[in-house]
């Protein structure tokens, strides 16, 4: 049979009932599961491949490119082929929807019935899902209580002069399931989040010992420490995480203020790679990507396979969990009540902007993850939900609100470590309010860098979903990066309003609070976490220094020496709480999943915060014999007063050069060389021990003076024996 098509006319495609008054003119829907179907089936009619079956087709409508159909259907007619033409898109309502009006005068208008009267009737309709009722011109679809699946509806048009035509379109009555859309979204943000921490601990885990050297190299030069903040927050994956670590550094000395500036303000930088690993085309291979990267990481033994498996396997997750926040997202589009709820935040003003930014930063405020909130931003704008000016107003919001981290993690540190946190707050605040200050003109540029167009179209239809996607990441980056050129020469200056504005506390004894700033956060980064532990033995070691010095005082004193006295005995007591804090926090780190290098690294400061205790615990003992003599007013001769200050110097000497050697980054070269100075202590020691008892009976010490003394001795003996045994681990003898 010869098939041609028949032009007709049919109005601008609606998403939604629109209300009884405008019925007339309502525009209409056309399911999108259906238009691939109708593409495939009208290509075979018009190649000609029909095997004359009669079937049904469906294909997209607008008022510019409506095109005819004729199908074939047996049962429209008493038997007997009758023509049916596509003329009404099919309809889609909400349960509790009002009825549809349709103008049939307007769809038959371009038919073979033309300007001419005519009467419709309904040939074939269900009322399960909409009851169809033909009122002169006018269809009315009636939808019912209770969603069903969808359902087909045959009108005929027969004109005062006998001329007939058929048309068929689709109904479907459905209810939002809310429940699904949030379980959808929290699946796909929970396996984004996993994927960013896999893809993190995969890239520390092949840096390795390269990113603690990169933390140890920081220096007062604001533009090496910012491309070192860059370079660790790539590798990390997260700004709060290194912002919580430069904090943490502060607290305990190990960085400046100054430093910490420019580590911070390449933390924002680095940051923005998410954005640009989003930007890959390969979200649908995303699952295939994970599920390949899985078997090597689970049967590979080589670390550097695994730890490279598990970074792809952390980049599948975090396209998949996209993926499926989008699959999620997709229902509010559906929805009227949502979509009028996002189009409330339009960044086409300047109120509008703030607004925006605003939502963004009390999003990262709640999930404390600026990656989580960038993830859904653009999880939303690819699906058309929100355009790209109120995404990109959305991300600088998300700057501000990954402060939140930081600041936490200043509670109960020193002042110069809340400092750090507050140039955090203020670096990026004074950026966001002079960027939107000149919003427009920004958003221009990122346009003409992602288009070459300052004027360009960024919606979606217009541009593709990964275009989008480049320019919020190019938003987020041109930001960061304008924002650090634009402060970087005022560092110095903001740092010094800081320290004006946050004075030294008077009180020592508030900021030592806390004994350690190990934060619970930076176990999620081990290669970080146990360079963070690393500054906190190097407080121990500087704390036995202290103690040392102390002591060399007390034995070099004629008085009571009761306020040294105090100061050591307080000072061994913090050193047990800061060795079972650092036992607990490597503990938690031990427990997850830790390339062996870092494995290696965390038992070697386990026992050295051990070892380091016992130090201090045997310099408590000379303190507690000497303050026994001084309770009986007794004194040791001049003669052992001085063995014992040669002694107290052999070991204090014994011990900066061994501790001189884990300070250089836990540098093991030539520590085996110190090994033999510890023989020499030991015979010193041997000697007194030996001087002592040999001296003459009218020269012999009294029994309490006799005690104390070797006590002092034995001391220092197991002081030397502890420092071998540091020496030992270091060249990883033992």
């Amino acid at each position: 049979m010869t098939r041609h098509l028949r032009n007709f006319r049919v109005g601008i495609i609606g998403r939604y009932p629109a209300p009884l008054s405008e019925r007339a003119h309502t525009p209409f829907v056309c399911l999108p599961q259906f238009r691939l179907v109708a593409a495939l089936l009208l290509a075979g009619i018009l190649l000609g491949h029909s095997d004359g079956t009669p079937g049904w087709a469906q294909s997209p409508r607008t008022a510019a490119d409506a095109k005819a159909e004729r199908i074939t259907d047996g049962d429209s007619g008493g038997g007997s082929e009758e023509l049916t033409t596509k003329l009404i898109p099919d309809q889609k309502a909400f349960l509790g929807s009002p009825a549809t009006l349709i103008d049939l005068s307007e769809v038959f208008s371009e038919t073979e019935i033309g300007e001419e009267p005519f009467q419709v009737e309904v040939l074939r309709g269900k009322q399960d899902v909409a009851e169809a009722v033909v009122e002169g011109t006018q269809l009315r679809l009636n939808w019912q209580r209770r969603t069903a699946k969808k359902r087909e509806i045959l009108l005929r048009a027969t004109s005062d002069s006998g001329k007939t035509v058929d048309t068929k379109f689709y109904v479907e009555l459905w209810e939002p399931d809310y429940w699904k859309l949030i379980l959808t979204v929290l699946g796909g943000l929970g396996l984004f989040l996993l994927g960013m921490k896999n893809l993190s601990e995969g890239l520390q885990a092949i840096a390795g010992n390269g990113l603690r050297r990169m933390i140890s190299i920081v220096t007062d030069n604001r533009l090496m420490a910012t491309g070192v903040g860059v370079l660790v927050t790539m590798l990390v994956q997260s700004s709060s995480i290194t912002t919580v670590m430069v904090v943490g550094f502060v607290n305990s000395g190990f960085m400046t203020l100054t430093q910490a500036v420019g580590v911070i303000m390449g933390a924002n930088i680095g940051t923005t790679i998410t954005g640009w690993i989003l930007v890959l085309k390969i979200g649908k291979y995303g699952l295939p990507l994970a599920g390949a990267a899985a078997f090597f990481y689970l049967f590979s033994k080589r670390d550097r396979i695994r730890y490279g498996a598990l970074a792809v396997l952390g980049l599948g997750l975090v396209f998949l969990g996209l993926e499926i926040m989008k699959d999620g997202f997709a229902i509010v589009k559906e929805l009227p009540e949502f979509e009028a709820w996002f189009k409330a935040f339009d960044a086409g003003t300047y109120l509008g902007v703030l607004k925006c930014a605003l939502v963004g930063c009390v999003l990262t405020f709640i999930v404390q993850s600026s990656s989580a909130t960038l993830g859904i931003t653009i999880g939303l704008a690819q699906i058309g939900v929100i355009d790209f000016s109120t995404a990109a107003a959305l991300v600088l919001g998300e700057n501000i609100g990954t402060t939140i981290t930081a600041w936490l993690a200043s509670f109960g540190s020193n002042t110069n470590a809340k400092r750090a946190a507050y140039f955090h707050i203020s670096f990026n605040l004074l950026g966001v309010a002079w960027i939107t200050a000149v919003f427009p003109f920004y958003l221009m540029l990122v346009r003409y860098i992602v288009a070459g167009d300052t004027a360009a179209d960024m919606t979606l239809g217009a541009v593709s979903s990964a275009e989008i996607t480049a320019a919020i990441a190019m938003a987020h980056t041109g930001f960061n990066v304008t924002n650090t050129i634009v402060f970087l020469p005022l560092a110095g200056y903001m740092a010094s309003a800081l320290i004006r504005i946050i004075p030294d506390r008077k009180s020592l004894v508030d900021e030592e609070e806390h004994l350690t700033n190990l934060d619970i956060r930076m176990l999620e980064s081990p290669v970080v976490a146990v360079e963070q532990s690393r500054v906190e033995v190097l407080r121990m070691v500087n704390a036995c220094k202290q103690m040392m010095t102390w002591l060399q005082e007390l034995l070099e004193s004629d008085g009571p020496g009761k306020e040294l006295r105090k100061k050591i005995l307080d000072m061994e007591e913090e050193l047990d709480v800061m060795q079972g804090e650092i036992v607990t926090f490597m503990s938690n780190l031990l427990v997850g999943n830790v390339p062996h290098d870092v494995v290696d690294e965390a038992r070697r400061q386990l026992r050295l915060v051990d070892e380091y205790e016992s130090i201090s615990d045997c310099l408590a003992t000379v303190v507690k014999a000497h303050r026994h003599l001084v309770r009986h007013d007794t004194q040791l001769p001049p003669d052992q007063q001085q063995e014992l200050r040669e002694l107290h110097a052999m070991v204090s000497e014994y011990l900066n050069r061994v501790s001189g050697y884990y300070e250089q980054l836990g540098h093991s070269g030539g520590v085996v060389e110190v090994l033999p100075h510890g023989e020499s202590i030991t015979k010193h020691a041997k000697s007194l021990y030996k001087r002592v008892l040999e001296k003459a009976p009218e020269e012999q010490l009294e029994v309490r003076s006799l005690v104390s003394y070797n006590r002092m001795v034995a001391a220092y003996r197991r002081v030397r024996d502890h420092l071998v045994n540091i020496a030992e681990a270091l060249a990883g003898e033992k």
